[in-house]
This record gives C-alpha cells, sequence and structure tokens, in this order.
C-alpha cells in the first residue's frame, strides 16, 4: 500500500481529486522512460500539480501500477497526492 503524506494541503488534495483536472502525461507502453520522467519534471516546475495516467496494458496489476507511480515520484522528487486506477496525481511540494 501506498502511503500519501498527511502534510498535502487541502486545496492541493481536493485539486488532485478533481475529476475536472486534465491528464498531462502518459506513461505510454514503453513505460518510464527517460522523456517521460523529463516530462513529468518540466511540468512540475511550471504547475505544481500534474496528472499521469497510464495507458492500458503497461502494469498488469494495480501493484504494479502504484510502483510505478511511486518510481515516478521517486525519480521527479515530487509527492504522489492522490492515485486512483491508472492515475495519479504528482505534486512538486509548492503551492
Amino acid at each position: 500500500m501506498i502511503r500519501i503524506s498527511s502534510s498535502i494541503p487541502d486545496s492541493v488534495l481536493r485539486q488532485a481529486k478533481d475529476k475536472a483536472t486534465a491528464v498531462t502525461v502518459r506513461v505510454g507502453k514503453d513505460g518510464i522512460t527517460d522523456s517521460v520522467i523529463q516530462e513529468l519534471s518540466d511540468q512540475l516546475s511550471n504547475r505544481g500539480l500534474v496528472k499521469a495516467k497510464a495507458n492500458r496494458g503497461v502494469a498488469n496489476s494495480s501493484a504494479e501500477r502504484s510502483e510505478m507511480f511511486r518510481l515516478l515520484a521517486e525519480s521527479t522528487g515530487s509527492t504522489m497526492v492522490h492515485i486512483r486506477g491508472n492515475v495519479a496525481v504528482f505534486w512538486s511540494g509548492k503551492n
């Protein structure tokens, strides 16, 4: 089970759970690549909160998806604030 930090502001959590927040990073069939990590890092620098989606077939189980998203957060120095199915939301730590 992934533990999500309790030090995340309520406003960030509300925005992360909002279905209107668009997915702006996709993890394709090649999985986590340098370009995916770089794109997520760039967007976190500019936006602070980024929603990423793993395409079907990238991870076969929820444990694999959770691990993939955890690796993305670790690689970008971000915090995963919400995960649901194939979608995760990352926060740079800046409001």
